[in-house]
């Protein structure tokens, strides 16, 4: 997907929701001068700020104490967002251009409580099989598994995990432990033939705003087409275009 083109900004603007970014990222109940402390804006300038985003309720300043804290209109608009956040819908764009980029099969994958399940998959040769389908299931140690088992929370995928782990031998354990380690330190994972001989997939992590995992995207081809490491150029593009997806759902690194 094209980057957006930067061009001319309104400061004014970009000041505003700098001050907006300050108390929200303090989580508690802001004096002026707090804010003044965080922002360096002179008094006469912040004043403005402040009283404007009150009168538009993006603030709220208690009667009381003459705090301020985040307002009413950002919960409206914070709950605009979450009716419209269709992670489908808004991942589809990126997956069809990764399909065009790697000429391979592209699937998007959710946890389920039974493990990670493919939800979407792009795939212009319908007579390829990769092994999986939507409604699949996919094991551990398949690329999407291994970014499941790097990124997921542990309590969530404990008895997951165990399971898994109960159907291979422990040498692979240790192995999927030290890929688990990769993957957390690079973002992305790769697996060679994990489900069907001659296809091997590479897969990296979408977060969302609260560094949490929404789901794995994984491009599944035929071995000799499918990167091996993350010194393929390939795995460059996959890497960023990882960041620029999870930055649709407001995650920052």
């Amino acid at each position: 997907m094209e980057a957006i083109k930067k061009g001319t900004t309104i400061q004014s603007l970009q000041i505003g929701m700098g001050i907006i970014e300050s108390i929200a990222k303090q989580g508690k109940p802001l004096k002026f001068t707090d804010i003044q402390d965080l922002t360096q804006i002179t008094k006469s300038n912040l004043y403005k700020y402040l009283n404007t985003f009150t009168q538009l309720g993006i603030l709220y300043r208690r009667k009381d104490t003459g705090e301020y804290v985040l307002g009413s209109k950002l919960i409206e608009y914070g709950m605009a967002a979450v009716d419209q956040e269709n992670v489908i819908d808004r991942i589809s764009p990126f997956l069809h251009e990764i399909n065009e980029k790697s000429s391979s099969t592209v699937l998007f994958s959710r946890w389920t409580q039974n493990g990670p399940m493919i939800l979407k998959d792009i795939n212009t040769n319908r007579g390829f099989n990769i092994g999986a389908q939507i409604g699949t299931l996919l094991p551990i140690r398949s690329a999407t598994g291994k970014v499941f088992m790097a990124f997921m929370d542990e309590q969530i995928i404990h008895d997951w995990k165990a399971n898994e782990f109960k159907q291979i031998p422990p040498e692979k354990v240790s192995q999927l432990e030290d890929e688990c380690r990769f993957v957390m330190e690079h973002g992305i994972a790769f697996a060679r033939e994990p489900l069907v001989s001659s296809v091997s997939s590479v897969s990296f992590p979408v977060f969302n705003y609260k560094k949490e995992l929404l789901g794995a995207v994984t491009v599944a081809g035929f071995s000799e087409f499918i990167p091996k490491n993350e010194n393929h150029e390939l795995s460059h593009y996959f890497i960023q275009i990882s960041k620029e997806i999870s930055g649709c759902f407001g995650y920052r690194a």
